[in-house]
């Protein structure tokens, strides 16, 4: 077949499934690889449609200039919409993205600019700022805002969401996928649960954004916004185009876990991804490890291709000197509860048990919290210090079945968690849970962790 432009070989990029890094995990796990987009990424989708929408509406003339301020893979995809059309290319961009994606929109005739990461988005100084001035001040310009143009999600309906339903015959139970401006989350989800409301959408977020609080409190907390390396998904900012309706859970990643979990893809599936299609895996097996049945069919798009990140997470130095390749006796849950001695047993206590059984087993194996199981199910939990306060108010309660004064559960992770992500997971009062490969519950402590680290 013989195409007119570049631009016209966008899309119908193609599933595959994986078969080493999710093994344990019921179900079957298929991957978007969009890295076969002509821009080496899936902001190619919705580069077109913003500049076609726009051209459309007589706000894009012939001669203008594209101004954007991006992460790269945006950048790339107006690049090539630019060259097939003729418009110059102004992209703003933060100091933490690789070098090669700098290059690379050079490469195809781009201006960059580079901006501070660590400012607030209104900071004059701030990508997002900058491109709105040179906006501006530069005649004839377009300034496609890939946040807050609903043409970002638009394009991801009309294409990555028809594609999907098509390729799985319809036969997809869950979708993941990062969350960044929100466009490919939430526009293909909203194609696919129009074509079936009971599929499950999980949104990866990342250590440093505030979309998961966000979502599951409706409050916009500014002390979760920290500085962070994985580059092309979280935000310190509420795009329009993340539709919270859309995304019914979702789960964070540590920059090392979307890292370590970026070249595994690359070493054992074949796939030379980049850092977020890491994050998107990680937290999508992470999800499926304890929510996927026999029968289930979960689709993640990975983003972009691994050339963006050769500098980065594909350079051993850089790994290592951002403690991302440390060699530790204990670097994960499953070192953790690989190395306890002996026929391990999880304590716990069943709902329909009285308080006062529990409390005396908790005192009588010096355990200061415990699950509580409706039959092999965890249901809830005891923590010591709540159930004091309980039986002070109330010395009846002891009588009482556990269901009346049990806690919520404690937190499931994957058995390939790291240290790091353990620990922001143990709160002040829970410990976490997770299973191995023979489904036994483990508990893991604050107690588990510092030792895990000290040794």
């Amino acid at each position: 077949m013989i195409y007119n432009s570049i631009i016209e070989t966008i899309g119908n990029t193609p599933l595959i499934r994986l078969n080493k890094v999710n093994q344990g995990i019921k179900g079957e796990i298929l991957v978007k690889v969009e890295y076969f987009n002509p821009g080496n990424s899936m902001k190619d989708r919705m580069a077109i449609k913003m500049v076609e929408d726009a051209e459309a509406a007589g706000i894009l003339k012939p001669g203008g200039t594209i101004i954007e301020g991006t992460s790269g893979n945006t950048g790339m995809g107006l690049a090539l919409a630019a060259i097939a059309k003729g418009y110059k290319c102004i992209f703003t961009m933060a100091d933490k993205q690789s070098k090669e994606k700098i290059d690379i929109l050079k490469a195809v005739g781009a201006e960059v600019i580079v901006c501070p990461t660590n400012v607030s988005p209104e900071d004059p100084r701030s990508y997002y700022s900058v491109a709105r001035k040179l906006n501006k001040d530069i005649p004839n310009s377009f300034y496609p805002n890939q946040y807050d143009n609903l043409s970002n999600a638009l394009a991801h309906y009309e294409t990555t969401g028809p594609e999907i339903w098509k390729d799985t015959a319809g036969k997809i139970t869950h979708y993941a996928a990062g969350v960044g401006t929100g466009g490919s989350m939430c526009g293909t989800a909203k194609y696919l649960k129009e074509q079936n409301p009971a599929i499950i959408t999980v949104g990866i977020d990342t250590y440093g954004s505030v979309f998961k609080k966000y979502k599951e409190t409706g409050i916009f907390d500014e002390n979760e916004v920290y500085p962070y390396l994985t580059e092309g998904i979280g935000e310190d900012i509420l795009p329009k185009n993340v539709d919270f309706d859309m995304i019914d859970h979702f789960v964070k990643v540590t920059d090392k876990d979307a890292a370590v979990m970026t070249r595994r893809l690359s070493r054992e599936e074949g796939l030379f991804v980049g850092w977020s299609c890491g994050s998107a895996v990680h937290g999508a097996l992470e999800y499926a490890k304890e929510n996927l049945k026999e029968g289930d069919r979960m689709v993640i798009i990975l983003p972009d291709h691994g050339t963006r990140y050769l500098g980065k997470i594909y350079n051993d130095d850089w790994m290592r000197n951002h403690g991302f390749l440390e060699d530790k006796t204990f670097g994960t849950a499953r070192d953790i509860i690989t190395a306890r001695n002996g026929d391990y047993q999880l304590l716990v206590t069943q709902q329909t048990d009285t308080v006062k059984a529990a409390i005396a087993l908790m005192n009588k194996t010096s355990v200061s919290q415990i699950p509580v199981m409706d039959g092999d199910h965890v249901v809830g939990c005891l923590t010591d210090n709540k159930l004091l306060s309980k039986i002070i108010d109330n010395p009846d309660l002891k009588d009482a079945p556990v269901s009346e004064v049990m806690e919520d559960s404690m937190k499931f992770v994957a058995l390939d968690s790291t240290l790091d992500v353990l620990s922001s997971m143990v709160d002040k009062e829970k410990a976490v849970l997770v299973r191995d490969e023979k489904h036994q519950i483990h508990i893991i402590t604050k107690h588990d962790i510092l030792e895990a680290i000290t040794k």
